[in-house]
């Protein structure tokens, strides 16, 4: 019983130093400040490898744009849901 809860403790310790090593990879702020000081040269590699995939795989920009095009669609289905929502708790 004595080296089990030995053992929780080890884990629950190694769990938080796991966590915290975690944080340091999922910042947001540190992502934020790269793309906000290296934006131009963001906006290049994408349209590059738009222009790339053009060239080799035309399907696949026709598959991306549906997908979307099928989420904007969602999310102008919800918001009108929630617009009726609204204006039929207002009455």
């Amino acid at each position: 019983m004595n080296s089990q809860e030995e053992e929780i403790l080890l884990l629950k310790q190694k769990i938080c130093e796991l966590e915290e090593k975690l944080k340091k990879y999922t910042n947001g702020n540190n992502h934020k400040n790269y793309y906000e000081k290296n934006k131009n040269v963001v906006m290049e590699k994408a349209n590059e490898y738009k222009k790339k995939l053009k060239e080799t795989n035309p399907d696949k920009i026709k598959e991306y744009a549906h997908k979307a095009y099928l989420k904007r669609k969602e999310k102008l289905k919800k918001i009108k849901e929630e617009e009726q929502n609204n204006s039929a708790q207002d009455i």
